[in-house]
């Protein structure tokens, strides 16, 4: 089944038919046209390439904006491909909406979570520090790393500072709780990757 590109509104909680209270991330989910049909015969594969977030011509590339001109659609910011078993009844400049998750569970949401810039070990990785007493001097840093003689080298894999954050990550089988056809919006139960406004992939689970 074909996903969709959206972008996070925010979280928020509605209340189910029992009184319960579910926490709720509200995703804008479209409406992306059908920018290109790749099928086996032609690509070697069968997929659809959509279009989400409508720009003006000037801020995009001349490529891009003849890939679009071809098609008859003005240009959009974000383009990306979802692979389909057949792409028949799917046609350049048809027009795909949240409705498409009427019927669907649970969603799996793709995104880039929150960057965090450069950081030590005790916030990327949980390391507990040294001692915060008796003269210490080693409070927040890695410690010894060293392998004497041999290796005589730091191995791969060590944890260290460096960049957190900023990496694409997928949550999966997240509820679906409610669809505004209307508006475009979904409504999934818990958090979903990044910040406000990050664009997301939201393609349907197979448990679902």
């Amino acid at each position: 089944m074909v996903g969709l590109i959206g972008k996070k509104i925010g979280m928020t909680q509605v209340f189910d038919e029992g009184g319960v209270l579910i926490p709720v991330s509200v995703i804008q989910a479209g409406p992306c046209p059908v920018v290109q049909v790749k099928t086996t015969e032609h690509d070697g594969y069968n997929a659809l390439q959509l279009a989400f977030e409508q720009v003006r011509p000037t801020r995009v590339s001349l490529p891009k904006l003849g890939h679009f001109h071809k098609v008859g659609l003005p240009p959009y910011r974000n383009l990306q491909e979802f692979r389909v078993d057949d792409t028949a009844g799917f046609e350049p400049g048809q027009l795909l909406d949240v409705g498409i998750f009427k019927d669907v569970k649970l969603v799996n949401v793709t995104g880039m979570t929150k960057g965090k810039g450069y950081q030590g070990v005790v916030k990327r990785h949980g390391f507990h520090g040294g001692k915060a007493t008796h003269g210490s001097m080693s409070h927040r840093v890695p410690g010894s790393i060293g392998m004497a003689a041999y290796p005589s080298r730091v191995l791969k894999g060590q944890k260290l500072p460096g960049r957190m954050g900023h990496n694409r990550f997928t949550i999966r089988n997240l509820k679906v709780v409610g669809i505004d056809v209307e508006n475009g919006v979904l409504l999934v139960r818990g958090a979903v990757p990044g910040s406000r406004n990050t664009v997301l992939r939201v393609t349907a689970a197979t448990a679902g």
